[in-house]
């Protein structure tokens, strides 16, 4: 199954177009924003390397394709860990889009640099690890990616919930408690292991914050179109697995793009 990405509304030129000395100008006080971006970004990374610890106690243990892992294990005689949170649960027939959308981004090049800088990067579901290894395959990616399948490490660190917390209207997640839709959501923690194998859990982020691993908004974000997103409830609802879209992406007559389809649902079945 293939789906079009229908062109929603005609593109329109219809924006200011100065000469180069006003886009000079304009340029240079955007400049200055985006140099004070920069400067509160590397401020907040200070503010995130300072935050306390907080010692990991529990044994949790993992499923991975060489067998089984203590989450000290995972670290590959690195310091650092840092974890994808991936939507997969138990009894899913494939992973969430947008989690597949986050992990299209974790190149084996990516993972180099991250390892010559002390740090081991893999993903985490809760789907035991025939069923990852299965769409691991379809998806064609290459990085590590283990099941906490039978753990409290998904619960423990807020990325899944119980059906009564679910119908009750009372998740906690992104640090508070809140209705939410489902029983897995998104998240990126990471970890700390000390010389003599004490493992600490550092720094965890839910909601926008897993953006960081989304390196493709960062360079939408550039263009004049931008993330060109227009549904206020679920944004991403454009997001396909990457075999999912129609190949290549291309711009349909208004007529086709008028009819719809029942494919476009982000959650369409393989």
């Amino acid at each position: 199954m293939s789906i079009a990405i229908a062109q929603k509304e005609p593109i329109s030129a219809d924006h200011p177009v100065v000469p180069e000395d006003r886009w000079l100008a304009a340029r240079k006080s955007l400049l200055a924003h985006e140099k004070e971006l920069t400067r509160l970004r590397d401020q907040i990374a200070r503010e995130r390397r300072a935050l306390p610890w907080v010692h990991i106690k529990k044994n949790y243990v993992f499923d991975a394709p060489e067998g089984r892992r203590t989450l000290a294990e995972l670290f590959d005689g690195r310091h650092q860990l840092v974890v994808q949170h991936f939507m997969l649960g138990p009894d899913w027939e494939q992973g969430c889009p947008s989690c597949s959308f986050m992990s299209d981004h974790l190149s084996s090049g990516m993972q180099i640099h991250l390892a010559h800088r002390d740090t081991t990067l893999l993903v985490v579901s809760r789907a035991p690890l025939a069923q990852i290894e299965r769409f691991r395959r379809r998806m064609g990616w290459d990085f590590k990616w283990v099941s906490a399948h039978g753990s409290d490490f998904n619960e423990d660190f807020g990325v899944s919930f119980s059906p009564q917390q679910v119908a009750s209207g009372e998740v906690p997640y992104n640090y508070t408690v809140q209705a939410f839709p489902g029983d897995e959501a998104p998240g990126v923690s990471v970890f700390f292991k000390d010389d003599v194998g004490t493992v600490y859990h550092t720094y965890s982020t839910y909601g926008r914050g897993v953006e960081v691993m989304m390196g493709t908004y960062d360079l939408l974000d550039l263009t004049p179109k931008g993330r060109d997103e227009r549904n206020p409830n679920w944004a991403m609802d454009w997001v396909r697995h990457h075999d999912r879209y129609e190949t290549p992406p291309v711009s349909k007559p208004a007529s086709i793009a008028a009819g719809g389809s029942a494919d476009a649902c982000c959650h369409a079945k393989a």
